[in-house]
C-alpha cells in the first residue's frame, strides 16, 4: 500500500510504522481506513491553515484516537477518548518519545470529540479533531480541493461508512453509556440503542444534594 495521497506522505519512520501495525492488527479495517484518512485530512487542513505540526505526532494521534473503541476497554468505566489516549501513551513512551510529544498526542485524542476547544491549542491537537471532523461531520468538506479527496478516498475507501461508522461508535460505548453524558455519543445512544436516556445537565444540578 502506498503512503503518499494528495501530496500527503505518512512518516517513514519506525514509529509511525510500528504504530500503524498495531493498528492495523487489533482494529477492524472500519476504524484503520478511518484512522488513515483522519492523518490525511489533518495534514492537508494544516497545509491549508499555514500550521507547522510534527507529522509524526499527528499520524500516531489520528491512529489511536479510537482504539478505545475496541471491546477490551468495555468494562473500563471510562470515556473511549480517554482508553484511546492512554494507549497512545503507553505506546509513545514504549518508544521513547518526550513527554511534550506525548502530552500533545493524548490531548488530542482525548478532546477529539469536544468541538469549539482543540482548534485554539497546539497544530496536532487542532488537526486531529479537524481531521475526524472532515470524515465524520464533512466540516469544511469543500476545503479540500476534489482532486485532493478523491485521491485519498481512493487509498481508503469508505463503503457505507456513515452508518458503519455510527455502529462502532454505539458498540464501542453502549456498554458504559454513564460516560456519554455531556458528549455527543449521548446522540448516537439516543438514535441506536432502545430505551437509553441521556443524562440531563439542569436535572442533575436541580436533583444534587445541595438543598439550594
Amino acid at each position: 500500500m502506498t503512503d503518499t495521497a494528495a501530496g500527503v506522505k505518512v512518516p517513514d519512520t519506525e514509529l509511525a510504522a510500528a504504530a500503524g501495525e498495531l493498528v492495523r492488527d487489533t482494529t477492524s479495517d472500519l476504524i484503520y481506513h478511518h484512522s488513515r484518512r483522519v492523518y490525511f485530512w489533518g495534514s492537508l487542513q494544516g497545509r491549508r491553515r499555514g500550521l507547522a505540526f510534527d507529522p509524526e505526532l499527528l499520524y500516531v494521534g489520528a491512529m489511536f484516537h479510537d482504539l478505545g473503541l475496541d471491546a477490551r476497554f468495555h468494562a473500563s468505566g471510562r470515556r473511549f477518548e480517554v482508553d484511546g489516549a492512554d494507549e497512545a501513551r503507553r505506546f509513545l513512551e514504549s518508544h521513547g518519545v518526550p513527554e511534550d510529544g506525548v502530552r500533545r498526542v493524548w490531548t488530542a485524542i482525548a478532546l477529539h470529540t469536544t468541538p469549539g476547544v482543540p482548534e485554539f491549542m497546539e497544530p496536532e491537537v487542532a488537526l486531529v479533531t479537524a481531521g475526524v471532523e472532515y470524515d465524520v461531520l464533512g466540516i469544511g468538506f469543500d476545503d479540500v480541493p476534489a482532486g485532493e479527496r478523491e485521491a485519498v478516498v481512493a487509498l481508503h475507501p469508505r463503503p457505507g461508512f456513515k452508518r458503519r461508522i455510527l455502529q462502532a461508535f454505539t458498540d464501542g460505548v453502549r456498554p458504559k453509556p454513564e460516560t456519554t453524558f455531556g458528549n455527543v455519543k449521548a446522540d448516537v445512544l439516543e438514535h441506536h440503542v432502545p430505551g437509553f436516556r441521556r443524562g440531563d445537565f439542569v436535572t442533575t444540578v436541580l436533583e444534587s444534594a445541595w438543598p439550594e
